[in-house]
């Protein structure tokens, strides 16, 4: 099959290209090297939707931060996904810095972001009183919010599925060339793929992907920035009910402390430059160094109460702005490449602009039945007892708890795995509803779950993954027994 558009990454970037090409008649697809959507940077970041304050005026960064963020409401709304605006403030703490909360909001204004005001010390306490006693006031932006990076990225990717896109998990991309029939050919671990269009969207390794088709003077360089974070627990999740920014550096935004849209509190990133495209390893040095810069603007931060920490990395281009555009030299193959923070903000506007950057290309026709909802997994948590008896009633796999801290049941991993793009591994259902991500971190409910994957998709023990490739659980069998399994 010749496609007309193949995208290349299935995070949050290319999710939302997809399902924005999902809108038009044509064949596309989705090429992923992991073996899920949301495996790269999309599912390890801060969770927040950004009011668009700090991105540099007439920055595409800046335009699409403000239009993502004005898209959420109705795109969670579609795609039946939490989201709140509880609003962002940036904390000064040092009364000779004052002057730039003010640059901060004019910023801001130029950006187009609505509503924000400058709060003076006592308002910001009075507002937020778990902030430091050295506050001197504050940048408030009420449209700023939380979001589930994962449910983000995961409903994009099924919408875009069930509008008749395909996805190809496993698929790594090793080489591209435009032969002479115009088309562009992609080898991959997996064969031949052949497409009219591409769409670099491989994050953290959209350099390697832009510069196999590049001319000599266009290269772009990809430095990963890594970013911990702790994950605290949803008994000190109120510590604070705004997301809390420290004034940024060169270095972005800073060690913020957030509530989370799922009721815990997080604490991070800290912005260190590595090498290796897969450093997602978390210190001792950044995660002590993460803690004393939260400390210095919210007191009494409860971090005893960690029942995690994670890393993260940031597709930082040097020019340090979104690359959008069709490749010099490279007809018809567009990067969207440097997606750093705010791109989790900004993906519905960056697949919004480059879903218009192809149908005015192509001359892509508009489908007259393409579906723009879709249902998120069943969470019986916010029925009605009645509701939920009801559901139990007709589905006892909803009674049956398997994940007691976060209390998910047996029936909410089966709608993860049969759903479009369904859950393979222990991560895939995590992501999708949460089983895994409570206090124990996993460590009573892996068995069980692994027993539904084993069922449910025929895999066996040996196979089942905690998130692809090598990541096996099972690696080998201390017992055997004839004729069956043991």
């Amino acid at each position: 099959m010749v496609y007309d558009v193949i995208v290349i990454g299935a995070g949050v970037s290319g999710s939302a290209v997809a399902r924005e090409l999902s809108r038009y008649e044509g064949n596309f697809c989705v090429l992923e090297k992991c073996e899920d959507v949301c495996e790269g940077t999309s599912k390890a970041n801060s969770a927040i939707v950004h009011a668009g304050f700090d991105a540099h005026t007439d920055t595409l960064m800046a335009k699409l931060n403000v239009r993502g963020n004005e898209m959420m409401d109705e795109l969670c709304r579609d795609l039946d996904i939490p989201f709140k605006r509880n609003g962002s403030m940036v904390v000064c703490i040092y009364k000779e810095t004052l002057p730039e909360l003010q640059k901060l909001y004019d910023r801001g204004v130029a950006n187009g972001v609505k509503d924000m005001r400058i709060l003076s010390r006592s308002e910001a306490l009075e507002m937020e009183p778990n902030l430091s006693d050295s506050t001197e006031g504050a940048l408030y932006a009420p449209t700023g919010g939380i979001i589930c990076p994962f449910r983000l990225c995961i409903a994009m990717a099924e919408n875009a599925n069930e509008n008749g896109v395909d996805f190809r998990f496993n698929t790594k991309v090793e080489n591209i060339k435009k032969h002479e029939d115009g088309l562009w050919h992609i080898r991959t671990n997996n064969g031949e793929y052949i497409t009219k269009y591409v769409v670099n969207a491989a994050g953290v390794y959209a350099d390697t992907i832009h510069n196999m088709v590049s001319m000599d003077d266009d290269k772009i360089k990809i430095i990963p920035r890594r970013g911990e974070y702790c994950l605290l627990d949803k008994e000190v999740g109120n510590h604070v009910t705004h997301t809390v920014f420290p004034q940024p550096s060169k270095f972005g935004k800073g060690v913020l402390v957030s509530p989370t849209v799922h009721g815990n509190l997080i604490v991070g990133p800290t912005a260190v430059d590595i090498d290796d495209p897969e450093g997602t390893n978390t210190t001792a040095e950044g995660i002590n160094d993460l803690i004393t810069k939260a400390s210095d603007h919210v007191k009494n931060l409860p971090i005893k109460k960690v029942i995690t920490s994670f890393a993260g990395l940031r597709a930082h281009e040097v020019c340090h702005d979104f690359i959008i555009k069709e490749v010099k030299g490279a007809d018809h193959f567009i990067d969207v490449a440097g997606i750093e923070s705010p791109g989790l903000t900004a993906s519905p506007a960056i697949g919004e602009m480059v879903g218009n950057m192809l149908r005015d290309m192509m001359q892509l026709k508009a489908k007259e039945n393409w579906i723009a909802t879709r249902k998120d997994v069943v969470d019986p948590s916010g029925l009605s007892i009645e509701e939920r008896n009801e559901l139990i009633k007709k589905n006892p796999a909803y009674g049956n708890i398997i994940c007691r801290c976060e209390s998910i049941s047996e029936g909410e991993i089966l709608d993860a795995i049969h759903r479009p793009l369904g859950a393979r591994s222990l991560d895939g259902v995590k992501r999708r509803t949460r089983a895994g991500m409570g206090r124990c971190q996993a460590g009573f409910c892996s068995p069980r779950t692994m027993e539904i994957l084993h069922r449910e998709l025929g895999l066996s023990y040996e196979e089942i993954t905690k998130s692809g490739g090598h990541s096996n659980i099972v690696v080998e069998r201390t017992k055997h027994q004839k004729g069956g399994e043991q």
